[in-house]
């Protein structure tokens, strides 16, 4: 198979989704709601009913009776009183199924990813930009600065994109070029040499067993390796750009040289790829033996912002606006039905698959959507309304563990 070809000039990769902070200006905060105090009315004094030489002019049994009406009034009065007032709110309605971790770094970071040590789910890494690696030993709770010497250079504030375990191995990529690798779950990481020829910025690794990893650069090269890193094998015969080039007269609209990196990428877990041209104006779909990567027409007006898997093996797609769609049946597909959300006109960033059925979409100033039968239906979570960030990305590691990354440096966590 031939290698990718190395003089393709590598793009600047500020065009992949954490640079489109501008188009989602946040949100100013809300005034937090107060609910109303509760008043309650104490108790109505009961008097004693007055003795016979208290008052010579009544009979003993009537004055008794009397008070004994006037004091039933007066308590059946309290009594409406105290129930005509509205009672408290329970705490189990007012709390959200997320709560926002506040971390030890600068504002304005950026966060790109984060993932955990399989076999020790309170271990888990968290990237992002300014050189940015946190690390948690107790599930997401807190979270400190991890400093790797491999990995800091005077000259190069790194850009972390991407981060994978498989056992006690991991791997993360960023910009400029830089990849670390760990065999004991992050204890210690190595830089493993990467070759100046390396076609594009590297947006996406994946460890896929012992000693392998597949790794994704924005201009669609596709490398494996099975030896740490020090080989690696390419998986597709030509860059993005190349594969435009070779088939623009095939019918892809808005397609050309120029537009030939991606915007995102991601992958199924039995390895396929869909990625969003930088532009948006249309999409590629990848899978394993294929030669090269497949470009597709877009069948929306607006521009695509996103495309992912969903959790049955079928794709969603987001476009510049809000709109969310789904494909028509599972694999890859170029026929999508159009989903009403209540996005507000804030662009939906990311869509995160905690079951089949159930589902979240994050995006910009702080909207929080989620769906409990598929994707046919969303309702709006306010966890995130007086964050003014923009949520960039939901992952979930499995069905108890979640998280949404923004810009200055937003976590939250997902309770259940």
């Amino acid at each position: 198979m031939a290698m990718m070809t190395p003089n393709i000039q590598a793009t600047d990769c500020s065009n992949l989704i954490p640079s489109l902070t501008s188009l989602f200006p946040p949100r100013l905060l809300h005034r937090p709601l107060s609910l109303p105090h509760s008043r309650f009315i104490s108790k109505a004094s009961l008097h004693h009913p007055s003795s016979p030489s208290s008052s010579s002019s009544s009979p003993p049994s009537l004055v008794s009776r009397r008070q004994l009406i006037s004091q039933t009034a007066s308590l059946s009065l309290s009594l409406a009183t105290l129930l005509s007032l509205p009672l408290p709110v329970k705490s189990e309605e007012v709390l959200s199924e997320w709560e926002r971790v506040y971390l030890p770094i600068d504002p304005g970071v950026v966060l790109l990813d984060i993932a955990f040590v399989p076999d020790d789910l309170n271990h888990g890494f968290l990237l992002g930009t300014r050189q940015t690696i946190l690390e948690t030993k107790d599930g997401g709770n807190t979270w400190t600065q991890r400093s790797i010497p491999s990995a800091e250079d005077e000259d190069f504030n790194y850009r972390f994109n991407s981060i994978s375990f498989k056992g006690k191995e991991g791997w993360i990529v960023g910009k400029p070029a830089i990849l670390l690798y760990t065999s004991d779950a992050g204890e210690s990481w190595e830089r493993i040499p990467l070759s100046a020829q390396l076609p594009g910025d590297m947006v996406y690794i994946k460890a896929t067993g012992e000693k392998s990893a597949e790794m994704v650069t924005d201009q669609g090269a596709i490398y494996v390796t099975s030896n740490r890193g020090y080989n690696w094998r390419a998986a597709v015969q030509e860059t993005v750009s190349a594969t435009l080039n070779r088939t623009v007269s095939s019918g892809i609209s808005g397609a050309s040289y120029y537009t030939g990196t991606f915007n995102t990428v991601n992958r199924s877990p039995d390895g396929r790829y869909v990625a969003v041209s930088s532009r948006g104006n249309f999409y590629l779909t990848w899978e394993p033996g294929q030669p090269f990567w497949q470009p597709h027409n877009r069948a929306i007006a607006r521009r695509i912002q996103n495309m992912g898997w969903r959790a049955d093996g079928g794709l969603w797609l987001l476009v510049r606006g809000g709109g969310l769609f789904l494909s028509k049946g599972t694999g890859i597909s170029e026929d999508f039905e159009e989903v009403p959300v209540q996005s507000r006109g804030f662009g939906i960033l990311d869509v995160g698959y905690r079951s089949e059925e159930e589902a979240w979409a994050a995006g910009g100033s702080g909207i929080l959507l989620r769906t409990t039968n598929g994707g046919k239906n969303w309702t709006r979570d306010k966890a995130a309304d007086n964050i003014a960030a923009n949520l960039y990305s939901v992952k979930f590691i499995n069905d108890k563990k979640g998280f949404v990354l923004g810009n200055d440096g937003v976590l939250l966590r997902y309770l259940g």
